[in-house]
């Protein structure tokens, strides 16, 4: 058996170490998570929590708008400037980026109040409308959150960056609809909104109390932030459409599904995708650690380490999700009906999302090394124009073919986007992000220099 080299074996055993906290979190994420909707499928009708599903799917996607990519940024900039010497440089760009993420929440949310209630006056006819309100509700918090936790990531704490939101939060939310409907509440789908913001902006200031007795830099601050904004604004704004993409990827679909079929037959493709979604699970966890690690290593010039912990990054990423594959495939309906009676009927919708995401899982983790590397404008044109091409063909055949058309082309879309962005981060970030990227690791000379980033 070959012997791992010292250097490589002491880089993997701190990146497993701190995989394994955030895996650990992660797994029990995706339990309270999977309750937490179980839990409101069986409490509330299937119209208003098709309204909740919408609701949620729409607030996560302005939040990463909110985001302004300081979510991303703050993980390339931390690692980077620490590594050149400069703590003071990386100290306000995390200051800046949390305010920018609550400015512009803020302003993401008064808009969306503004059209609801420009909606609920001029189309009375078009429904009901405060479930907008409530989704506005949960932009700044849904934004904060997600800042925060790649923050405390970047200067290396995995419990406090996914405790509060992962954990608190998502035990919270199932707790408290438990207990109002043994009350004999039954919640709206707006109610529903309004308590999980509520119990998320709770969570934050934990989290804020947790940083602060850790001496973690988390509060935001507006010294400096012009001179960030000149610095580092370009970038951020290849970060932000990077990160809008990608949430449209995961979103757009129920979204989709709410305008042009119905309600309730988004909260049934909504389910199948976050079902689906367990797949990614173990990836996403490793992926939540390597990010800023692999962004130290790359631009430190030490492209044989940044490939080691990518490659160690999607073995286990893919072993996880072929086993999740596979239990799909033969208890899918199963697992399905535990959101209730008629669920069962997304079996189809789920093995087709499942198939695009093994293949997602075998690609391994392109975003993160491209916008680790600096190869984030090409991300955005490929995955951009790859997922709006898939969102128009979704709008053409949703009425045609309904909810199987719709999870066909999402295989398809993110197929072909996983095999674009593998072959760029290949022949031109010079890390092999496959499952076949640890034979690449011997080829890399220690300490070499990484390949130019794009201009």
């Amino acid at each position: 058996m070959r012997k791992i080299p010292a250097d490589l074996s002491a880089l993997l055993k701190t990146g497993l170490t701190r995989s394994l906290t955030s895996l650990l979190i992660k797994v029990a994420t995706a339990g309270l998570t999977y309750l937490a909707f179980v839990v409101l499928s069986r409490t509330m009708t299937a119209v208003e929590y098709g309204y909740f599903a919408f609701g949620l799917a729409l607030a996560t996607v302005l939040a990463i708008g909110a985001g302004m990519g300081q979510q991303i940024a703050i993980l390339r900039f931390w690692s980077e400037d620490s590594v050149k010497g400069l703590p003071e440089k990386a100290a306000a760009t995390l200051r800046a980026g949390g305010a920018l993420t609550i400015g512009a929440g803020l302003v993401i949310a008064a808009l969306l109040v503004i059209f609801a209630f420009g909606v609920g006056a001029v189309l009375p006819s078009s429904g009901p409308v405060l479930h907008l309100y409530a989704t506005a509700a949960l932009v700044v918090p849904l934004a904060l959150a997600e800042y925060n936790s790649s923050a405390l990531r970047a200067q290396g704490s995995v419990m406090a960056a996914l405790v509060p939101r992962d954990i608190i939060w998502r035990v919270a939310l199932p707790a408290v609809v438990l207990l109002l409907a043994g009350l004999g509440t039954g919640l709206p789908g707006w109610l529903a909104l309004l308590v999980a913001a509520l119990l998320l902006a709770l969570a934050l200031a934990l989290q804020y109390g947790w940083a602060a007795t850790r001496h973690y830099l988390l509060v935001p601050g507006v010294s400096g932030l012009g001179a960030y904004w000149r610095d580092r604004g370009t970038i951020s704004r290849w970060f932000l459409l990077g990160a809008v993409v990608d949430t449209i990827a995961l979103n757009a679909d129920t979204i989709l599904v709410g305008l042009l079929v119905d309600a309730q037959s988004a909260g049934l493709y909504f389910n199948a995708f976050r079902t689906a979604g367990l797949m990614t699970l173990f990836a996403f966890a490793v992926t939540l650690v390597i990010a800023p690690m692999l962004a130290q290593h790359y631009h430190a010039g030490d492209m044989r380490k940044a490939q080691a912990i990518t490659a160690a990054c999607v073995w286990v990423g893919f072993a996880f999700s072929l086993v999740a594959f596979i239990a799909f495939l033969f208890f899918g309906s199963q697992i399905m009906s535990l959101f209730g009676a008629g669920y069962e009927g997304a079996y189809p919708i789920l093995l087709l999302l499942g198939v695009g995401l093994l293949v997602d899982a075998a690609a391994g983790p392109t975003r993160t090394v491209m916008m680790m590397t600096g190869h984030e404008r090409t991300y955005v044109a490929a995955f951009g124009t790859i997922t709006a091409l898939g969102l128009v063909a979704q709008a053409l055949i949703l009425p045609v073919y309904g909810l199987v058309g719709a999870a066909l082309v999402n295989m398809v879309a993110r197929i072909v986007s996983q095999a674009v962005m593998g072959w760029w981060c290949i022949t031109r970030a010079g890390i092999d992000p496959t499952i076949f990227g640890v034979l690449k690791i011997g080829a890399h000379k220690q300490m070499a220099d990484p390949k130019s980033a794009e201009a």
